[in-house]
């Protein structure tokens, strides 16, 4: 039997592309959301339900393996918001905790609710996942690097930041870490 991985990859993403196809590379099933079509389409408090629903009915166990990437990160941290602290393994790349801008191109993203996770790691309310890790880019625009590893060291998740990588990190890198979390 095929070990299985519940994935988020980033907005419009895909299961089987991208990241999802370095997982199933490495032998393992992939369960999770595609980030697009009807699923993109929902409220983001249904999206949160629905990963929630997804994670409480089939992969709370100690050895679960979670891989979330970018948009997807974010959705998997609003749902730890409202869980137990999660006690599978995460592996939680290029992560978007809230709103960011790039000045030099002028442009700006942010998502529904984009203070929420910052406030709770900030109040020390956050239900941190007992069993995470954070990999980011340090030249990073849409995860803001420097707020990631605030971040993580409110809530005790370790981060490492790349540097000299933006949101896409190199392919060798992120292969390595996925090696590592799913051993």
């Amino acid at each position: 039997m095929k070990k299985t991985v519940y994935y988020l990859p980033g907005m419009g993403g895909r299961l089987h592309t991208g990241l999802g196809r370095g997982i199933h590379d490495r032998n393992y099933k992939i369960v999770g959301r595609e980030t697009l079509g009807e699923f993109q389409k929902l409220a983001f408090q249904d999206k949160i339900d629905i990963v929630k629903n997804d994670l409480v009915e089939h992969f709370w166990y100690p050895d679960a393996k979670v891989v979330v990437n970018s948009f997807g990160a974010y959705l998997f941290l609003h749902a730890q918001l409202t869980m137990d602290p999660y006690p599978g393994q995460v592996l939680i790349l290029s992560p978007i905790i809230g709103g960011s801008n790039y000045d030099e191109k002028m442009m700006r993203f942010y998502p529904p609710r984009a203070d929420f996770l910052v406030q709770a790691a900030s109040e020390g309310t956050y239900p941190v996942p007992l069993d995470a890790q954070i990999h980011v880019g340090s030249e990073d625009w849409q995860s803001g690097p420097e707020g990631v590893v605030v971040f993580g060291s409110a809530v005790g998740i370790p981060v490492t930041v790349l540097d000299g990588e933006g949101h896409m990190m190199r392919l060798d890198y992120v292969g390595g870490v996925l090696d590592k979390h799913l051993r």
